[in-house]
């Protein structure tokens, strides 16, 4: 499921609440783009996880809401289950080529160098997320 990412430097994501964010700014980084919902008990479980991992020097956890929440009510329900990682205002997968996740949660690993490394599916911990990128 290898997939380079080379040439997306323009695209730009939409921050729910926020500036827009330059995929090139994340050059250099592991960027796990992570698929959620409101619903989803083991969603709510790996949040904590996902908020350490995105204090990281080296990592930068995007949200995607699965049910196409936006806006206002996005940031809003992003305070109530505690994400503290960015929320994108849209689905950026469609922009790299990436399958809609049939199951959730869905995290999308994308190497420092724009490549998608792999697609997990279930809850990650701090842990299976560093054993996979060596460190």
């Amino acid at each position: 499921m290898a997939l380079v990412l080379a040439g997306c430097e323009q695209i730009e994501l939409e921050r729910a609440d926020g500036p827009k964010l330059g995929w090139d700014q994340l050059r250099g980084q592991w960027v796990l783009v992570n698929y959620w919902a409101e619903w989803c008990k083991p969603c709510l479980e790996e949040i904590p996880e996902l908020n350490e991992l995105d204090k990281a020097p080296d990592i930068a956890v995007l949200g995607v809401n699965f049910d196409g929440i936006q806006g206002e009510q996005l940031i809003e329900l992003g305070e109530r289950m505690g994400i503290e990682f960015t929320m994108l205002a849209k689905d950026p997968g469609p922009e790299f080529g990436w399958q809609t996740p049939v199951a959730l949660p869905a995290t999308f690993v994308v190497d420092p160098d724009g490549e998608l490394l792999e697609a997990r599916f279930g809850p990650q911990t701090e842990a299976d997320i560093r054993a996979l990128i060596g460190g």
